[in-house]
């Protein structure tokens, strides 16, 4: 372990030292800001040389690299965590039995803060969501903060004097460490098993998640999940969505007599959802959700309207990429759970079977102890060929088969996306293919072949061209 020079006062116990656990985006964020406030501050990583240590400021004397200093953290007033570090870590398990208080860098934004917060988690959408509710507040005119698990860490937006009104993307992780949030308004979109290996089971995962709604002043809810549901007082003003006709002042879809969808607010029709540049069911409801958040934001219905038709959505969430001879793929690397996945294939698949079409799936990486056989009826239903990549694609295999596949869904273990590009070519040059779009939604981890999602994604969509290009070049004479 690397340490610099400290001193037995800086380490006193009543000192006020405030030590930053994990030296990502976020902890750097939290040490500059507590430096600001006049405290003293110590930062401890299990890295041996992060990467961000050179961005600190000089004020931070006290740098504890290469283990999770134990001894340093009893010495602490306050500990700020890093959300990718688990609480159960021993130094830190130690520090809390040792009553020393722990939380996010999400606490200290949220007890600095002054300005409304609308607060968004789930399991999945939590990016399109939060980025198009900020979109719109910005469209109307607001001063708006966009940040927290998402590009910009919540400290940094204090930054911003004017800024009149925050909107957060929330992780479990993050959520763990929050007492009373305190939104204006708050939102968990969806629930689906993920980070078990982290928070242990789905109680403890949805418990984190719930955090959101401590001291929230209005709440949206998802009628198609009971377990984004609440337990807060009935008079607190909320709005639900879903993907049926809605009561009276909620938010659903209506669908007329001819077919056609509107995105609908009670019996007003509000949007046609082929006005919509994103598509599939669950952008309707990521679309719906937006809408209710801004309602309760105090966002004007109209402006909201003409955002969400100019929305394009993110990129490696369900992204179009190309077209090639005929068949469409999408990039949704991004689906790095099985909830995730379900609303892909559910979302796309929908589109392509009026046409008669199938999807061909790519699955795999890191499986984080999830129970892949639940995606096994919604592949049956959409999916004709699966392609397995990454670390635990036999065991994914073994999910779906001892869940009961169709024996008319293909599977194919690739291993690699270069391998799986190849199988694609086979399968879909072949006259009895019924497969219509291709759709990268692993429902894993990246970390054992990629450094992220992002670069999964992009390798994707670098094959994808690199096909369509093969193909351009055979089909010219």
């Amino acid at each position: 372990m690397t340490t610099s020079t400290t001193t037995e006062a800086l380490l006193h116990k009543g000192s006020g030292l405030q030590v930053v656990v994990g030296l990502g985006q976020s902890g750097l964020s939290v040490a500059h800001y507590l430096v600001k406030q006049g405290y003293q501050v110590a930062v401890t990583d299990a890295q041996a040389a992060p990467a961000l240590a050179a961005k600190l400021t000089e004020a931070v004397t006290t740098r504890q690299f290469g283990a999770i200093d134990a001894e340093l953290l009893q010495q602490a007033a306050r500990i700020i965590i890093s959300p990718g570090i688990a609480l159960s870590t021993p130094a830190v398990a130690a520090a809390r039995q040792a009553h020393i208080p722990v939380v996010s860098d999400i606490q200290l934004f949220c007890d600095a803060c002054r300005v409304p917060i609308v607060a968004i988690t789930g399991s999945n959408a939590k990016s399109t969501v939060t980025t198009l509710v900020g979109q719109m507040a910005a469209d109307a005119g607001v001063n708006v903060g966009v940040g927290g698990n998402i590009g910009v860490p919540a400290l940094t937006l204090l930054e911003n004097s004017e800024m009149a009104l925050a909107v957060l993307e929330l992780s479990s992780f993050q959520l763990e460490t929050v007492s009373n949030l305190g939104a204006q308004v708050a939102i968990v979109l969806n629930m689906s098993p993920d980070h078990l290996d982290r928070h242990g089971d789905m109680l403890g995962y949805h418990q984190a998640k719930h955090r959101i709604f401590q001291g929230a002043k209005s709440v949206v809810i998802n009628r198609e999940d009971a377990l984004t549901r609440p337990l807060v007082a009935d008079n607190l003003p909320r709005i639900s969505t879903g993907i049926h006709a809605p009561d009276k002042d909620q938010y659903g879809l209506i669908v007329d007599s001819d077919g056609q969808i509107y995105l609908a607010r009670g019996t007003q029709k509000l949007l046609s959802a082929d006005k919509l540049l994103i598509k599939g069911r669950h952008n309707l409801l990521n679309a719906q959700a937006a809408l209710a958040l801004g309602e309760l934001a105090g966002l004007p219905l109209a402006s909201m309207l003409t955002t969400l038709q100019q929305f394009t959505g993110l990129e490696h969430r369900c992204e179009y990429v190309a077209s090639v001879a005929g068949i469409d793929y999408f990039n949704d690397s991004k689906g790095t759970n099985i909830g995730s996945t379900i609303a892909a294939i559910e979302g796309l698949g929908a589109v392509y079977a009026p046409k008669d079409g199938k999807l061909l799936l790519v699955l795999g990486g890191q499986g984080k102890g999830q129970a892949f056989g639940e995606l096994t009826p919604f592949i049956n239903q959409y999916v004709s060929q699966v392609l397995f990549i990454g670390e635990d694609a036999p065991l994914i295999e073994q999910h779906l088969r001892a869940a009961k596949i169709s024996h008319d869904v293909t599977l194919h273990q690739c291993q690699t996306l270069e391998n799986a590009f190849a199988t694609i070519l086979q399968v879909t040059s072949s006259s009895l293919s019924q497969v219509q779009a291709v759709l990268l939604s692993p429902a894993c981890a990246s970390f054992d072949q990629y450094s992220g999602y992002a670069a999964r994604g992009e390798h994707f969509s670098q094959l994808v061209h690199q096909l369509a290009s093969e193909s351009a070049e055979t089909a010219t004479p």
